[in-house]
């Protein structure tokens, strides 16, 4: 395929992922259960932050999140003492666990008493230095509370060379608009064509096979490579393409 077939095949491809059908299975269903924009927004959070692995099994952990929050994430958030924690024993997803999970909910806190929570905390540097260098300060502003060391392994850092796609792809639910109703879009701090792809070991693949990728491995080089692409087949809404190279690469085995 030449470039301008490639642009249409990826066009009709995002068109078709994107899709209420694709709700179904995708954790993005979890921060669909709610309207307000801080339940959205923490549940969302919490949802990629587990989104690794099987994904029946991310949505079943994520939901029972959801419900030791007593469904009321935010109010949960940020009304919680210390004591509320112990809802929390025994959670496990892989190998986040309680311990993790509880440390979560307390930055969570930390971050809508002191930095005007989530949106302001993730979004306040990206005008000045870009989407990928202010993540890596909010995770500074993140774990600026006494924590144990392994915890900060569930928030990855592009400026380390993780290809971040967790923290990606909740960047995607969040700033995106979507007419098909399924990115959010309720983050205006934040652009769509700031945003980077979600790169995994599916749109990797496909990314590879499709000569958009060259770099083997899934970094933040990789993510880099791949934005340069993508973006100049669309340079407002660069990361639409992520429903089209996740669809190809899970659902059709391209």
């Amino acid at each position: 395929m030449n470039f301008s077939e490639l642009k249409e095949f990826l066009d009709l491809k995002a068109q078709y992922y994107q899709s209420q059908e694709f709700i179904e299975a995708d954790p993005i269903q979890i921060p669909h259960r709610f309207s307000k924009k801080e339940d959205i927004e923490i549940a969302g959070f919490l949802a990629t932050t587990i989104a690794w692995g099987n994904r029946t099994s991310i949505i079943k952990n994520a939901t029972k999140m959801m419900s030791l929050m007593d469904e009321s994430p935010y109010d949960f958030i940020t009304n919680h003492e210390a004591k509320d924690l112990e809802v929390f024993n025994g959670f496990v997803h892989r190998t986040f666990n309680a311990e993790d999970l509880k440390y979560f909910v307390g930055a969570l806190q930390n971050l809508y008493k002191n930095h005007g929570g989530l949106e302001t905390a993730m979004s306040q540097d990206a005008a000045e230095l870009g989407v990928q260098p202010a993540l890596h300060h909010f995770k500074k502003r993140f774990f600026e509370l006494p924590h144990q060391i392994r915890t900060q392994k569930h928030l990855a850092d592009p400026l380390k060379g993780s290809a971040a796609k967790r923290i990606n792809m909740y960047l995607r639910w969040m700033v995106r608009s979507s007419s098909t109703g399924v990115d959010f879009g309720i983050w205006e701090s934040i652009q769509s064509r700031q945003l980077s792809c979600p790169l995994d070991v599916h749109s990797g693949t496909i990314a590879r096979k499709l000569g958009i990728l060259d770099r083997k491995q899934n970094d933040a080089k990789a993510v880099l490579e791949l934005d340069n692409q993508l973006r100049l087949m669309d340079a407002e809404d660069p990361v639409k393409y992520d429903f089209a190279l996740f669809g190809l690469g899970a659902f059709e085995k391209f």
